[in-house]
């Protein structure tokens, strides 16, 4: 077993594992310097809000504070105005704290810190015999000096930034594609074999959800001004479109050609096929280097062979007697692949503006 293969595979996963124990003492330590009576709660914080991105801790440090700050406001509210002094009536101000409060959380997800804060802001008074505004107060430090160290951390400590999480998560998406179409068209003579392709569009599904996570953080990195890249939007956009052609293509494959089609189509198929998987393998692997993308004349080329091929086989008039089930299987793989044409050239464009604005970042640096 390679130990350092593992841990240069797990390189992310580990620096993560770092920042939160530094996070966690760090903010530990500053909570007891500031005096704060619950300290635990700052570590728990900055454990909360450290995450494998900094785009990612960055939404995570905003939401739970916001959701900290709405949540101290109404539980000191109601631990000042309610009264609560024996069990019976503490239930009900529980009841009354914490249902608007999840009301909230369950439509706006970036609340979801404020039913805790609202608890513990109604409970801390009666253990530490403080006022409901002094422990609303303390909370609300409590979680500004955890989500402040936690920040700090992920951006000072072996920051991983979501915009090259992006790149990476986009050309494993692209592999992926290029390893189904490869399968799809490779079958057209003998039917496709849909247990598998359905596994692999489900990768391609898990793979593209969080593509379009990291894509959100990246999102959150730019606006924040953490991060130049190029707005995730259009590789996005692209990558989605491509998904869907993929579908098609599965569709028009997943019943044999007519024998005499197949035989005149197999080679300019096994051409588009091989050009097509190398293309999006290529474009993968620009991104992750920070080169230019492959060149689109291949894929160009064989499409153009099939077009041709496609012509001479309505000529010779050996589309004419197709039945209806067998002349739109043709036909959808037609026109899928000319669907392909134009999304391929639209991610020569994304991969080319990533690639572009990775290298003014490196020069800026420089």
């Amino acid at each position: 077993m390679d130990i350092r293969a593992i841990i240069l595979r797990q390189r992310p996963q580990l620096y993560l594992a770092l920042r939160i124990v530094i996070s966690a003492v760090a903010a530990l330590a500053l909570a007891q310097m500031l005096k704060q009576p619950l300290p635990l709660w700052a570590a728990l914080t900055a454990v909360i809000v450290t995450q494998l991105s900094v785009g990612r801790s960055l939404k995570a440090t905003v939401d739970y504070f916001i959701g900290t700050i709405g949540g101290a406001i109404y539980g000191g509210a109601i631990g000042i105005f309610v009264p609560h002094a024996n069990e019976y009536a503490m239930l009900g101000a529980v009841a009354l704290t914490v249902a608007p409060l999840a009301y909230i959380a369950s439509i706006r997800p970036s609340f979801s810190a404020a039913p805790i804060t609202g608890v513990l802001v109604l409970f801390i008074p009666t253990i530490a015999h403080i006022s409901p505004l002094a422990s609303a107060v303390d909370r609300v430090i409590e979680v500004g000096v955890g989500g402040a160290v936690g920040l700090a951390v992920s951006l000072l400590i072996f920051p991983a930034s979501a915009h090259r999480l992006f790149v990476t998560a986009a050309a494993q998406v692209l592999a992926q594609i290029a390893q189904a179409l490869d399968e799809s068209l490779g079958s057209a003579s003998d039917g496709l074999d849909t247990d598998a392709h359905n596994r692999l569009q489900d990768g391609i599904a898990q793979a593209a959800a969080q593509l379009s996570v990291v894509g959100a953080e990246a999102e959150h990195e730019r606006a924040a001004r953490l991060s130049a890249g190029p707005g995730t939007g259009p590789m996005l956009r692209t990558i989605t479109r491509l998904r869907h052609d993929l579908v098609m293509l599965g569709r028009a494959v997943n019943q044999p050609l007519p024998a005499d089609i197949a035989k005149r189509l197999q080679r300019p198929l096994t051409d588009v096929r091989t050009a097509l998987a190398s293309y999006l393998h290529g474009c993968g692997s620009s991104l992750l280097a920070r080169r230019g993308p492959p060149s689109l004349n291949a894929v160009l080329s064989a499409l153009e062979s099939y077009d041709s091929a496609v012509s001479t086989l309505r000529r010779d008039g050996l589309t004419l007697n197709l039945s209806g089930h067998a002349a739109e299987q043709f036909f959808a793989l037609g026109f899928a692949l000319e669907q392909m044409r134009g999304n391929l050239n639209d991610l020569h464009r994304c991969v080319s503006e990533w690639v572009e604005a990775d290298a003014a970042v490196a020069r800026a640096k420089s």
